[in-house]
């Protein structure tokens, strides 16, 4: 090693500026400043400030001191009253500049360098010696008990042994208190055993949501999560509790605009950012899902219920799209055609569109957003995600992960909220496309008014899926996929099988399906030998079990009723046991409804022509399957069914990324669906460009007609040919 490598290891490390971003007010850009210089090791202050316009923020050592003293001739004695000694606190270039535009602040960095080394120890730190709340309040009862300084800080140190403060703090403070600013600054207290390590910057400062009990759903605004101003938060339940898990706020409309304003600010430098390097952000973040797999398995179940068998296999399923994300610059490839006129070439490309936006359900927390922002933001996209608010924990720490992985600040943001946020994101004119599953009302609502607006959208909404069973069908193999798709996340997910069309009768078949059903262990989905977990909330189950007793009394047989289930150690849990009706025809409401719960329909066809004729009359077309043993039938089923995925001896399941989840009928609204070529083509936008380059003679005159590049004469037409 040289001297001069030598050197630069032993050089202190570089401090970084903070990153710019957008904030929703004043406080909170400088909150934002202040806390990641203390994770740098520097202080920063407001140098000069505007409070309805402009905030500029500098770096002080913060009593770290340098003499001012000038070397001078001392026998020059007209130099002698100069030699004074004096001292400042270190002056720093560093500055950053915040400006309210549109009714939000944006940081900018002016210039990032400082000219000192960072602090050592926290104890050196400006932050270390404030009072907290408590202190400041203490404060002022012995200032008025008439004690002095000394005497205040000696008392204030029985109880806090740690407290760095000097009596000259404790005289500032007693001087802010005549001026009657009791608030003195914020209250916020460093501890000297939290080291301002560089880049530990959650170590220092625990966000203000973590801290809450129960801890309260974060925003992801311009790079940061930041705690929601409202006033309204929708508690998240868990369902096989009811205890609350975690409070998620309905976030402002302010907030709303600055996740906008952050994403459309990003967006023209991360489409400018190499494929090559989108796809090794990618790269990144499915190792940390794949680190992160038991939390966010945990995660789901908590919120969900489902087991965590299935939650793992869910996060599995929305992997999948990571990795497919990983290589999609192969698929952003373009056309070219060379010579198309004389010297003419023309070529397309694909280009991202800008800001696009999700809208999330709640029956799978992970694998829906990671349907969606995955290949957005890989295409060159930003995006803006609203997850469910029924379990929006999942989405959240997949956010934690992308960030982890290197998405820029404003790739990737988060709104919390109902019914305001999508009216929200329908009516945004910076938002070019939105991707929606959820109910099928809502996905329809949300269909006819983003469109409304010019909007791309894809909707993916209800369900009704159907298996046609042949009485040559293997038995056994039948029957497992049949309850495990039925009752499998308690039925509801829009892959489940919830309507099993038995041709020649459901006789041979009946007994046997209800042993399977009744073998099924009902609990909470954290237990180790559960099957089946609670539905999602009390309403959800109220729904359920009116749905059943009304099919019940329109005359369908109850061949299993689990509505009266009791769990052990889960009394107040939102528990159904596995139902199965008979008997059931297409004029019952809970056939016409998407019962979305862990119930087994069950009716019957003379033919497979009459089961195909059940399933295509159905208004919902997302997937059905035939379980048979005869290719014919098979065969038949796969040509004249009306859905839009077919499971031949196997339920419908999410396909492999590379091949488009596809629903037909009123399951899905929009030309392009989910995943595969079409979800790249659903995020970009075609570009034709026609180029010639060849030199102008001077006496070349353009021709005023229509250049055709199929004919020989137009050809001879084109400018400069």
């Amino acid at each position: 090693m040289d001297i001069q490598s030598s050197t630069e290891l032993n050089e202190p490390p570089q401090m970084l500026p903070p990153p710019p971003g957008t904030f929703v007010d004043r406080e909170e850009l400088i909150q934002h400043v202040g806390d990641f210089a203390v994770s740098q090791g520097y202080v920063v202050t407001i140098k000069q400030s505007k409070r309805d316009r402009v905030v500029v923020l500098g770096c002080d050592r913060g009593g770290v001191y340098r003499n001012r003293r000038k070397p001078v001739d001392e026998s020059i004695a007209e130099n002698s009253r100069n030699r004074k000694t004096g001292s400042r606190l270190t002056n720093c270039p560093f500055e950053a500049l915040g400006k309210k535009e549109d009714g939000l602040w944006i940081l900018s960095i002016k210039n990032g360098a400082h000219n000192h080394e960072p602090l050592k120890d926290i104890s050196e730190h400006p932050s270390a010696r404030r009072f907290s709340e408590s202190e400041v309040f203490l404060i002022k009862e012995m200032t008025e008990a008439g004690l002095k300084p000394r005497q205040i800080l000696k008392r204030l140190r029985q109880s806090n042994p740690e407290l760095l403060s000097t009596p000259k703090h404790v005289y500032n403070v007693k001087a802010k208190l005549r001026q009657g600013n009791v608030t003195v600054r914020n209250f916020k207290s460093l501890r000297p055993q939290k080291s301002a390590v560089r880049n530990n910057y959650q170590s220092v400062v625990e966000p203000s949501w973590r801290q809450r009990n129960p801890p309260r759903v974060p925003n992801l605004i311009g790079g940061r999560f930041v705690d929601s101003q409202s006033f309204v938060s929708i508690d998240v339940i868990n369902p096989a509790t009811l205890l609350v898990v975690s409070q998620v706020p309905l976030t402002t409309n302010e907030e709303y605009r600055a996740a906008v304003f952050a994403a459309k600010r990003a967006f023209p430098s991360w489409r400018n950012t190499p494929v090559a390097i989108r796809q090794r952000t990618m790269f990144k973040f499915q190792e940390l899902i794949r680190r992160d797999m038991d939390k966010l398995a945990m995660n789901i179940t908590t919120e969900h219920g489902k087991t965590l068998k299935d939650a793992y296999n869910e996060v599995l399923c929305g992997l999948e799209v990571v990795e497919h994300a990983c290589g999609l610059a192969t698929l952003q490839i373009g056309e070219f055609i060379s010579n198309v006129s004389n010297g003419v070439d023309s070529y397309s490309i694909r280009e991202p569109l800008g800001v696009c936006a999700g809208i999330c359900p709640f029956d799978f927390p992970a694998m829906i957003p990671l349907w969606m922002f995955p290949i957005a933001v890989t295409c060159g996209n930003t995006f803006i995600l609203k997850p469910s608010e029924k379990d929006p924990g999942a989405a959240v720490m997949l956010a934690e992960l992308a960030v982890e992985a290197g998405l820029p600040c404003g790739v990737l943001n988060i709104v919390h909220g109902t019914n305001d946020i999508v009216n929200a994101i329908c009516d945004d004119e910076d938002i070019k496309a939105i991707s929606f599953v959820g109910p099928n009302a809502a996905g329809a609502y949300v269909y006819a008014r983003a469109s409304a607006k010019g909007k791309r959208i894809q909707s993916n909404t209800g369900a009704k899926n159907h298996a046609v069973v042949m009485p040559d069908a293997s038995v056994d193999a039948t029957l497992t996929a049949l309850v495990a798709t039925g009752f499998g996340g308690a039925g509801q997910k829009c892959m489940a099988l919830s309507t099993i069309v038995f041709v020649g009768g459901l006789t041979p078949w009946e007994d046997k399906l209800v042993e399977r059903a009744k073998a099924l262990k009902v609990t909470a989905g954290t237990e180790p030998d559960a099957d089946l977990g609670p539905v999602i909330s009390k309403q959800a189950k109220e729904r359920i079990h009116r749905l059943i007793q009304a099919g019940f009394e329109s005359g369908a047989k109850l061949l299993l009723d689990g509505r009266n289930i009791m769990v052990p150690g889960y009394e107040h849990g939102n528990f159904i046991g596995a139902t199965i009706l008979s008997d059931v025809t297409d004029n019952m409401e809970c056939y016409k409804e998407e019962i979305f719960g862990p119930v087994l329909l069950c009716m019957q066809a003379d033919s497979i022509d009459e089961a195909i004729n059940i399933v295509n009359i159905n208004k919902y077309g997302n997937g059905a399957s035939i379980f048979t043993t005869s290719g014919v039938a098979a065969r038949k089923f796969q040509t004249e069914v009306e859905v839009g995925q077919v499971g031949i001896n196997i339920p419908i399941s999410v396909v492999p990324p590379f091949s488009s989840f596809t629903s037909s009928k009123s399951s899905f609204a929009s030309d392009l669906n989910f995943d595969g070529k079409a979800g790249i083509q659903f995020y970009t936008q075609s570009k034709t460009v026609t180029q010639q380059w060849k030199d102008l003679l001077s006496n070349d005159l353009p021709s005023l007609q229509f250049p055709c590049p199929n004919s020989d004469e137009a050809s001879m037409q084109l400018p400069g040919s």
